[in-house]
Order: C-alpha cells, then structure tokens, then sequence
C-alpha cells in the first residue's frame, strides 16, 4: 500500500483503533479457521463481520482513488478481497485483510519515523528560557519570546535565538552551527546563534530573531519544504504503479478468458503490486533529505537529491569554497643575518594602525606568537603600496616589491614567495631588508579528503576562478584538480557552465559569493557554502552547512545510494510481478499464497527503503548533527 495514501499524517506509534481492528481481524481468521461458528453453510457470519470492521479502511481507499479517477493498489486488493469472498474463500479474504492491514501500519510507522527524525532538529532549541523583562527575570515558554527581549543563558544551556551579547563572558560551542571545532569566545557585541551551546560563563543576550526566524529555523523549514516536494523519479514511481494495476487486471481478465478458473483469476489480481515503488519511493526520497540534513547538507527539494545522485561533474570555486577565504600568514622569511623575531617585530610595529586584511592578519599573528607591538612614532600608508612607520629613530617600511625600490631597499633577483602563490610583503628597517612575509589564503583541511572522495567516485572535478592564474594553480594542483580556469568574470563562469551541461554533463556547482550565483542557479545542482552570501544560499538548491566539504562528498555518496535503492525497488517489483503473475495465472499459486508472495514483497522494498533512514539525533557526534546557517 502506498505510504503516502495511507500514513502520510503517522507521527506516533500504533493507535488504539488501529491495533484493535488488526486484532478482530486475526480474531475473525482464527474463528473461520476452525470453524467455530458457522450457521450458514454458504457465508461465514464471522468472516463478514471481520471483513467488514477490516477491510473498511481499504474499501473507502479505494473509493477515494475511483472518485479521483485513479487506479491504485487499494482499489486492486479491494476487488481481490472480495472477490475471494464472493467465491466462499472467506479465510483467504481475512488474511488478505490483515496482511494488508499489518503492512500498512509497518510502512507508516517507517515513514514516521522519517519525519520524526526531522521534526526532532527542532526539539534542539530550549522550550523554556529565561529573561530580563522590567528589571526583573522571569521564566517563560520560548514560544513567548520576542525580538528586543534580553534573554539570560546559563552555562551549560543551549542558546535559544539569534541574537547579540549584552553583557557576560563565556566560550560557545558552534559546532553544530557553523562547523567550528573548537568553543568560540563570546563577549559584549558578539553574535551567537540559536542552537548553540553555552560552555563556561553566563551571558545576556539581545534577542534579534526567534523560532522559525532564526538560521536555524529556516533550515528547519527547508527541510520540511524538501519532505513534501516530489521529484520526478517518485512521479515515475506513481504512474508506474498505476500501470502495473492495469497489467494486473488485464491480465485477470485475460487468465478467466483462458483458464475459466476463479481461483487463478484472483491469485493474479492479489500477487500483482506496485506496493514496492509507491511505497519505497517517498519513503526513500525522505530518508535521503533526512541523513542529509544530518550530515549538514539542506537540500531543498527531492528534484535535487535526485539530480545529486546522477552528479558527474562538480565544479568548485576557490576563495571561501576551496579556502577560507581570509588572508593568513603562511611563512616568514628572514633576509641575512636578520632573526624571525626581529622580522615579525617589525612588521607590527608598522602595522599596528592599519585597517588593510594583509595588515591585520599579521598583527594577529604576532600577538598569537606572544611578540610586544610597539607603537610607531609616525605612520604613513600609501595605497597599492605600503606603509612608512618611525620606531626609536628607524624607518620601517611594510610592502611590496616597487614600495621598497622607490626607497632604495636592496631586493633579491628573484621573489622568494615559496611556492609563487602567495603575496609577498617586504620588511625593511633603517634601509635593510629584513626579509618577507608570505600571505595566503589558507586551503580548508577538509578539501583534499573531499576531492580525493569525489575521486573515488569517478566524479570529474573543475576548478573556475576570477583569482589570479598563479594562485589558482597552487591551490588547484595541492588539491588534485586538472582542470583550473583562472581570472574569470561572472558571466565567463555562467559561460562554462552552459558548455558542460550542454555537452550533456550532470553538474554540481560549489560557490559561496554574489558572483556564484549566476552559475549556481544554472548549474544541473547549485551548492552553496552556508558561511556564504544570502543571494548565493538563495539561488543555491543545496545549503552545505558548516563549510565543510567532505560533508558535501558524503552527501553525494548519500544521493547516489539512494537513486541506487529506488532503482533496485523498481527492478524488483517488475521481476516479482512478472514471475507472481505467471505462476497464479497457470495455477500454481493459490490466493493465499499470492497474498503472502505481495506483502513479503511489498515489505522488503519498503525496509530495502527504510535502510537510509538517520537511525538517531545523535549520531556521528558533531559531523552528524545539523548544523545552522551562522546567517
């Protein structure tokens, strides 16, 4: 039977009404059985009343698809039912009846199960919370909370909204967030996100977006979107179903014609079903999304986790997607006699007062490395160039290769820039060189397990860039990747990725900017960093929560096992049908015997289904827990 008729609304166990008529049916077969009680020699009493409380759900099923003019299941095992009857079978009715029954209830509880696993991301969130309202704190239902509200999290206490810190001072676990691996430190002005966790100290936050508002709300809601969505291998499914219903009646009428035996007749009509497709397809589909989610990929339709499974072709941007997208100091390259600390010294000092990312980023290293910033006496900063800081008489000079030559600083032949991918910063102090810092953007651990997995998979893998060719050669060839297009504009991106999914390839567009998202949307799949802009999560079909791309390898791994499952449902309900139907219809099954090939069947397509279900909200620790868009 197909869950999605039959139990689309199931979210909790076995109910009373439910279990109780199960239990008269099998009462009504056990009395027919041994025939308690028959004062009619042509109708068992007892099996009218057992078909009659049992088969209720079935027949008003299948009223409901004649009205709607469609043919389905419920209305094939309706007839089969009661024709079996009709010829005295009232036995192999009632079992009918209750396999039917019993395998409803299976594939309902599985699909709930199914969604339980999704609505139970939001049991993540606090029910009750406390907060500071006229001086005064109290407690209240989270459902209660409003914007502007100060709302106070103890530690150990999940955080219940997004929001800004008033006041306090703690470490914040965002790991399920934002795929942060170490606790965040959180003071005064910091943001935090619903659905972390407080460490350490108390905090008083000002609630800014609450319930369904919050990143983590609205992921919620993506995946709820994506359960309800259809992809087009589940309308296949439907129709498919509807034929083989047909082919089942057309080939009772077709055995009676021939054979003139009833018991044939009906044994076709009951061993004949698409239970295995209507039935594991949705319920597939849902546990793809689900253990997706989990894994920290939102995908936002089944029309997408279909098009993953068939990916055979990803194409990667560099900066935030492949990197992080933040400069870093990668190396320090004393010149001479001069030391590392004297080198780091220095470029401090001259780039204490900078508001430049390259400046910045060294100024947080040092300070990382325990060095004393000295503040300069005087500071210039020339645009494009560098900077001019005076420290107890000296000039130092912070900058580029042309900086230093306009000030007569003596430079090597030849850059030492290691490997030619970074940006060079020279340092000079009283006119001497005191050497380089390499600059970088640093490439995500995460990326070379990612790729090789992609690899593995027999996944072509392009890299598209507007950064420059050499850097992204260095970061393309560290990671494996052959194909590397550098110094592209958005619209030259969008122009590749027409070429390939014009050439007929399945392609998986990875980015996180404003200038992705043209080629995201155009993409066969557009995948977007969820550390990303708005405008790329929006045009993006798939949200990799937490920035991390082995995710998005599993999750393709997850996609392609699921088309795999539904494909094998499909091949196995034809074969079962086909070998059902030919056996019944030359006699060598009996209705009761094709009643029990049907639900077997009908049961091991559904649990071949349920296979890709997440089994709790706690697996895999921090890699398998959802994580919310730090938006």
């Amino acid at each position: 039977m197909s869950a999605h008729d039959t139990a689309h609304d199931r979210s909790s166990p076995l109910n009373w009404i439910e279990g109780t008529r199960i239990g008269l049916v099998a009462l009504a077969a056990a009395a027919v059985w041994l025939r308690l009680w028959e004062p009619y020699p042509a109708v068992s009493v007892v099996g009218v009343i057992g078909l009659v409380v049992g088969g209720w759900p079935i027949l008003r099923e299948a009223f409901e698809a004649v009205a709607a003019r469609r043919m389905t299941m419920e209305l094939s095992m309706a007839i089969a039912i009661f024709a079996a009857a009709a010829i005295g079978e009232f036995f192999t009715a009632l079992v009918i009846t209750l396999f039917v029954l019993v395998a409803e209830v299976l594939e309902g509880l599985t699909v709930g199960r199914g969604r339980r696993a999704i609505r139970d991301l939001m049991e993540l969130l606090p029910r009750e919370v406390a907060v500071r309202r006229a001086g005064a704190i109290q407690s209240i239902s989270a459902q209660e909370l409003s914007a502007g509200d100060a709302v106070l999290i103890a530690p150990g206490g999940r955080v219940p909204v997004d929001g800004t810190v008033l006041s306090g001072h703690s470490f914040v676990d965002e790991s399920r967030i934002t795929g942060e691996s170490l606790p965040v430190e959180k003071v005064a002005g910091a943001r935090v996100f619903a659905g972390s966790i407080n460490q350490s100290g108390a905090l008083e936050v000002a609630a800014e977006r609450i319930g369904r508002d919050t990143s983590y709300g609205k992921i919620i809601e993506a995946v709820e979107r994506a359960e309800k969505s259809r992809a087009p291998v589940q309308r296949l499914a439907d129709r498919l179903a509807g034929y083989l219903v047909y082919f089942a009646v057309g080939a009772a009428v077709l055995t009676f014609l021939i054979t003139r035996d009833i018991y044939a007749t009906i044994s076709v009509i009951i061993v004949a079903g698409a239970c295995g497709i209507a039935a594991g397809t949705p319920l597939a589909i849902l546990g793809g999304i689900g253990r997706s989610a989990r894994l920290g990929a939102i995908i936002k339709g089944g029309v997408h986790l279909e098009t993953l499974g068939r990916v055979d072709t990803v194409v990667l941007d560099k900066t935030g997607t492949l990197t992080y997208g933040r400069p870093e100091v990668q190396r320090l390259m004393p010149h001479g006699d001069a030391t590392m600390g004297q080198l780091l010294d220095a470029v401090a000092t001259a780039e204490v007062r900078t508001e430049h990312p390259l400046g910045k980023a060294i100024l947080a290293y040092a300070r990382a490395q325990g060095r004393e910033v000295a503040e300069p006496a005087s500071f210039s900063y020339t645009p494009g160039r560098g900077i001019a800081a005076a420290l107890a008489g000296d000039t130092i000079l912070a900058g580029n290769r042309a900086w230093m030559l306009e000030h007569g600083v003596a430079l090597p032949q030849t850059p030492k820039g290691g490997d030619g991918a970074g940006t060079e910063v020279y340092v000079a102090r009283g006119g001497d060189l005191l050497g380089c810092i390499v600059m970088g953007d640093t490439v995500r651990p995460d990326a070379a397990t990612a790729l090789a997995a992609l690899r593995a998979m027999g996944i072509r893998t392009v890299l598209l860039t507007g950064d420059a060719r050499r850097v992204a050669t260095a970061v393309g060839g560290a990671l494996g990747i052959r194909e590397i297009e550098a110094e592209l504009l958005p619209e030259e991106k969008l122009d590749r990725i027409d070429g390939l999914v014009g050439g007929g390839r399945v392609v998986a567009m990875v980015g996180d900017g404003v200038n992705d998202a043209p080629a995201l949307a155009r993409a066969s799949v557009g995948v977007a960093m969820g550390s990303g802009t708005d405008v790329a999560r929006e045009s993006a079909d798939v949200v990799l929560l937490g920035n991390d791309l082995q995710r998005f390898a599993e999750t393709l791994a997850v996609a392609r096992r699921t088309r795999r499952v539904i494909w094998w449902n499909f091949a196995g309900t034809l074969t079962v049908d086909a070998i059902g139907i030919g056996l019944a219809a030359f006699g060598f099954l009996n209705p009761l015997l094709a009643a029990f090939i049907h639900v077997s069947s009908e049961l091991v397509f559904i649990l071949n289904s349920a296979r890709l279900l997440p089994a709790r909200a706690s697996e895999g620790g921090k890699g398998a827990a959802v994580r919310s868009v730090a938006a």
